[in-house]
């Protein structure tokens, strides 16, 4: 960390349309600080897209975007500054990424491609070290029924130990239910 300052790690969390990224953009937009969103969705389909155009819509302007669906460590690292806040939309996405990525490249037998293991190793070591403040968006999915399918199971339950591990990093968990804020860890 530079200058001896600390950095601010904050995990938003809640489940679809809870208001978790209306919260964390305003939390960025309070920091005071200069503002990189990092926008982990990749366009799939009509509808993905019109769920990223609602989030382009609902940011300022002057936000500078990146755009990166895996390589989350890499670009935090290179963004990270005291004088900036990190905002990342979000981390189920990025985990069904590298889940979907893993799950292909394994059918390919391809090497020297990373795992989840490795990716999330890096994740979390990256947030742990950063300068500055950095937010992470993620979705609250082990509220519901058991999914059927063994991939489906699978980023479930990743997806919570992936939380666990933040939360244990982070100066402060928010849960977002009904728009409503409910803190976890922190104040």
């Amino acid at each position: 960390m530079s200058d001896g300052m600390s950095n601010q790690v904050h995990l938003v969390l809640g489940g679809a349309r809870s208001g978790k990224s209306r919260f964390a953009e305003q939390l960025a937009k309070e920091s005071a600080k200069t503002v990189i969103y990092i926008a982990t969705a990749t366009v799939y389909d009509d509808e993905m897209q019109q769920r990223i155009n609602r989030h382009i819509d609902d940011r300022p302007n002057h936000w500078q975007t990146v755009e990166e669906p895996l390589l989350l460590a890499e670009v935090l690292k290179q963004h990270a500054k005291d004088d900036v806040c990190l905002l990342v939309d979000c981390l189920t996405l990025w985990l069904s990424n590298v889940l979907m990525t893993e799950q292909d490249q394994s059918a390919k037998r391809a090497d020297g491609i990373k795992s989840l293991a490795q990716y999330k190793a890096d994740f979390l070591s990256a947030i742990a070290e950063l300068p500055g403040q950095v937010i992470l968006v993620s979705n609250e999915v082990g509220q519901g029924i058991v999914p059927m399918g063994e991939l489906s199971r699978r980023f479930v339950d990743e997806a919570g130990w992936l939380h666990q591990d933040i939360a244990r990093i982070a100066n402060n968990v928010t849960l977002v239910v009904a728009g409503l804020p409910m803190v976890l860890k922190g104040s």
